[in-house]
Parts: C-alpha cells; sequence; structure tokens
C-alpha cells in the first residue's frame, strides 16, 4: 500500500502566510484607487488687478482732414465711396484749356492707433454722383498731380517739387509712386496736395475734339490704401 506523506508543517504554514500576503497587497492597492485626494488650479489671462482682461489687439485707424488749415476739429473718418468732397474751388467748374485748379487733404493716425503706411490709388467715378460725362471723355483728358508734404504748405503749384510729387499723369491712371509712413498716435501728418489740369492739347478718343470737352463735369474720387505696420 501507498504511504501519504504529509508536507512539514513548518511548509504548510509559509503557503497560507504567502497568500495571506498576496491578499494583503491586493487590498492595499484597491484601497489606492478608490480613495484619492483631489485637488485643481486654475490661472487666467488677466490684467495687472485682476478684474479684467489681460490679451487683446492694437488698433489701427486713419483719419482725414479736407479743411485746410486742417484744425483738429476737421479731421473726420470716411472709409466709404466718394468720401469727403475735395474743394477744388469754383474754378474747377468752369475749366478752359490750360487751367489748374487745387485741393488739399491732411492724413494721420487717431489717438490710442499704432503706426503704418497709406498709399494713394488712381481715380475711380465717385458712387452716387451724377456727371456729364457718360463716355469718360473729359475724365481720360483731365491731368493729376499729386505732392505731399510733412509739414503743412500752400496746396498751389509751388507745393510740386521733384521729391515732393508722387503722382503725375492723367487723371485715370496717376497713382501714388511710395507710401508714406504714419506714426502711432497722431504723432505725424501728410500733407497732400491735388493738382487737376486741363491741357491745352489733352489725348482725346478718335473722332473727338476739344470743342466736345465743354459742359461736362466728372467726380473722381481716391482711395488712400492704409496698412498697419
Amino acid at each position: 500500500m501507498a504511504q501519504h506523506v504529509s508536507a512539514p508543517r513548518s511548509s504548510r504554514r509559509g503557503k497560507v502566510m504567502a497568500i495571506a500576503a498576496g491578499g494583503l497587497v491586493i487590498g492595499l492597492a484597491t484601497a489606492a484607487t478608490l480613495a484619492a485626494w483631489t485637488d485643481t488650479e486654475w490661472v487666467f489671462g488677466g490684467n495687472a488687478a485682476g478684474d479684467g482682461p489681460g490679451v487683446g489687439t492694437s488698433a489701427f485707424e486713419v483719419e482725414q482732414n479736407v479743411t485746410a488749415p486742417f484744425d483738429a476739429a476737421g479731421f473726420v473718418q470716411d472709409e466709404e465711396n466718394p468720401g469727403s468732397p475735395l474743394t477744388f474751388g469754383l474754378d474747377a467748374l468752369s475749366l478752359s484749356p490750360g487751367d489748374s485748379v487745387y485741393a488739399p487733404v491732411a492724413l494721420r493716425t487717431v489717438d490710442g492707433s499704432v503706426a503704418g503706411s497709406i498709399d494713394l490709388q488712381s481715380a475711380v467715378a465717385a458712387d452716387g454722383i451724377t456727371v456729364t460725362d457718360a463716355d469718360g471723355v473729359l475724365f481720360g483728358a483731365l491731368e493729376l498731380r499729386v505732392a505731399v508734404n510733412t509739414t503743412a504748405v500752400a496746396c498751389d503749384a509751388a507745393a510740386f517739387t521733384p521729391t515732393s510729387t508722387i503722382a503725375d499723369g492723367t487723371l485715370a491712371d496717376a497713382e501714388g509712386n511710395a507710401a508714406q509712413a504714419l506714426n502711432a498716435d497722431s504723432g505725424n501728418t501728410q500733407y497732400y496736395c491735388f493738382e487737376l489740369t486741363l491741357p491745352d492739347a489733352p489725348t482725346l478718343p478718335a473722332g473727338t475734339t476739344l470743342d466736345d470737352l465743354q459742359g461736362r463735369t466728372v467726380a473722381p474720387a481716391w482711395e488712400f490704401a492704409a496698412e498697419s505696420e
């Protein structure tokens, strides 16, 4: 008959203690998962006092003045065609060949604006203004010069020098040949002088004579395209 040999008592005790120890380890792991302390911390982009926003954007805004001598009250913002009216004077409605007329405008940034630059675009027809030049013959015959100075000067023929003249050509095509700098916070003003001339011998479409320009009116509009730095 086979004889059953029992494991020594010390060996059985070791196995029981090992199992118990293993159960104790599992029990501790479960307890750690079910009961954990938590906490959160928040911050926000605020001002130094902590009672308002602390992140935002800068602003860029240009204003114009067509009422020489350009007192501060005359500066306005007019951002849609046709804009503020340049005053060429009463003689501008009765031009004869060889006549020139002049009109000034000043531009600067507003207080609180960042710096930028401004560039004169070529003339287009003013929106909403009725003229008697449906075929554009007078618009194409007129010549334009524009001068710019960093100080206010009389807007007349003397304002035009080789360094101040930024546009010179036909009304339909002449545009600024360079951009002008505008400092932040109304830090400087650019003073522009527009000259319109009806030449003695303008360029005219075939079959059109100088006499065909009589009794016509035009309303050119110019955009100053501004861009922040």
